[in-house]
């Protein structure tokens, strides 16, 4: 199900607010050239649509001392439904993981894993994520540092 059409102002609106979601209605409609009660309005219908989730802190994972971000393309033995959704219930249980996605092609998830050091890593792979029934394979990439990060920066 798709929501209205966005128009020029509602992107404007959705970019100021994904550079700083703490903005003051006041400050947001001096932002994008509305007047508060007309920003006001449309702020609200974003967020009735949905199109808005929620707002949330971005945090920073070296200085929370999670420095290392690993990638992790998980096969199933079977792509059942049954599968699916015991892998999922499982991996949601695990605070390593911060992302868990559904995937087409080779490989049916793709993790991005936050420790504190390759060590930690090896001690979640080796003694939970290997131990979680139903997986084929594992394939890991460790990253070196982030390029971009603008969450859903296509408004």
């Amino acid at each position: 199900m798709r929501s209205a059409k966005l128009d020029s102002m509602d992107r404007k609106i959705l970019r100021e607010l994904q550079a700083n979601a703490r903005l003051t209605n006041q400050e947001l409609s001096e932002k994008v050239g509305l007047s508060p009660s007309p920003c006001l309005r449309r702020l609200r219908r974003l967020e009735s649509e949905g199109i808005i989730r929620g707002y949330s802190a971005t945090l920073d994972d070296e200085k929370l001392g999670l420095p290392v971000a690993i990638f992790m393309s998980v096969k199933l033995e079977r792509q059942i439904d049954s599968a699916l959704v015991a892998f999922e219930t499982e991996i949601k249980k695990h605070r390593e993981v911060v992302d868990c996605w559904l995937m087409t092609g080779d490989n049916d998830y793709l993790l991005r894993v936050l420790t504190s050091g390759l060590k930690e890593y090896e001690t979640f792979l080796t003694g939970t994520l290997t131990k979680i029934p139903g997986i084929a394979s594992i394939q890991s990439s460790v990253s070196l540092r982030r390029v971009k990060s603008s969450g859903s920066g296509i408004v």
